[in-house]
């Protein structure tokens, strides 16, 4: 039996579906947009700009719009590196049985990207 020695991988892109192309300190790209700001996406929707600008900063009033997109999951994008925002404010999340990752931005856009490409119900809340 022989084994090929290389595989591509190509992410499906569904028409009309936002995916991170990019991410890069201080921007993000989504489709063919740039984005300086830190922003909410989700397959069909994307609201920039987004207040916090550190995870630190995250407030209950910053999860309205998360929560009007009613996701089954929320990806928190927290920047450069994985920093975690107030317990209280994550509790939101939890008690409207949203499920909730935090981690670094460059991570969250991975992760969503596959999340949103396998029809999962995911906004990915990201910090630039």
């Amino acid at each position: 039996m022989q084994y090929r020695k290389g595989m591509k991988l190509q992410l499906e892109n569904p028409a009309g579906t936002n995916l991170v192309r990019s991410y890069g300190q201080g921007q993000l790209r989504i489709g063919e947009r740039t984005h300086s700001t830190s922003l909410i996406v989700t397959a069909t929707a994307i609201i920039a700009p987004w207040r916090p600008t550190t995870a630190q900063e995250l407030t209950a009033a910053d999860l309205e719009p998360l929560l009007g997109l009613a996701p089954e999951v929320v990806l928190l994008g927290t920047g450069v590196r994985q920093q975690f925002p107030d317990v209280q404010v994550l509790r939101i999340l939890h008690e409207q049985r949203i499920g909730v990752e935090v981690m670094d931005t460059a991570a969250a856009c991975r992760t969503y990207n596959v999340l949103v490409t396998e029809g999962r119900s995911v906004a990915a809340a990201l910090i630039v």
